[in-house]
């Protein structure tokens, strides 16, 4: 057994299924998925810890624990369309993928956009888009979704991107207040979004998820 596969059964073991996480497809996907792959060669070392991963450009990796319980609300099925915000270099599209039917993945940064194209080839995961483009703009093309999941932090989410999320559909955003947030799951009824909080995690606000200020004189 690689250093790496040894390191992958420890994080699910004591990352994943103490914080409650135990649906079979969450497990299997991030048993499977060389998180690795997935992240700079400088960080290969670090890809296992239990905190988010710096990735540069303000960006992290979501730490594993924010990611499986994020998951484990939205309880994706094979058959659901979901749209994955912030996919840096694939990891989490890679991992959603196992479970969803197809996944489109947006990233701004070409850079990482074209390494998950990459990684998500090597790793022979067939069923994902990678979308090049603003985050904060989503991939209407290919939605609507059935599922949206931002991967970083947010104060507000941009209409354009609850637009592209079908009725009946949810998506889950870590809204942060200061240094402090809480992810919570939207479901659209209606055209409209009613968000529960989920449960607490942080990580940087993403650009283009910031509050807008009003401008005062």
């Amino acid at each position: 057994m690689s250093d790496f596969t040894a390191r992958r059964i420890m994080m699910v073991d004591t990352q994943v299924r103490p914080s409650d996480v135990t649906k079979f497809p969450i497990i299997d996907a991030m048993l499977s998925v060389p998180r690795e792959a997935f992240v700079p060669a400088a960080s290969r070392e670090a890809a296992y810890v239990g905190e988010n991963l710096v990735l540069g450009q303000g960006r992290v990796l979501l730490e594993p624990r924010t990611l499986a319980k994020m998951l484990d609300v939205l309880a994706i099925t094979n058959d659901e369309l979901v749209l994955d915000v912030g996919c840096a270099m694939g990891y989490s599209a890679a991992v959603i993928a196992h479970m969803a039917e197809a996944v489109v993945a947006v990233e701004e940064d070409e850079a990482m956009a074209q390494e998950a194209v990459e990684t998500l080839m090597q790793e022979g995961v067939d069923n994902v888009i990678v979308h090049t483009g603003a985050l904060a703009e989503g991939a209407a093309g290919h939605g609507p979704y059935d599922v949206i999941v931002i991967e970083g932090g947010v104060s507000d989410v941009p209409p354009a991107l609850l637009e592209q999320l079908k009725d009946g559909g949810r998506i889950a955003a870590l809204f942060m207040e200061g240094e402090l947030g809480e992810v919570r799951i939207g479901h659209k009824r209606g055209g409209q979004i009613s968000w529960r909080m989920a449960f607490n995690a942080a990580a940087p606000v993403l650009d283009g998820f910031k509050a807008k200020v009003a401008f005062q004189l």
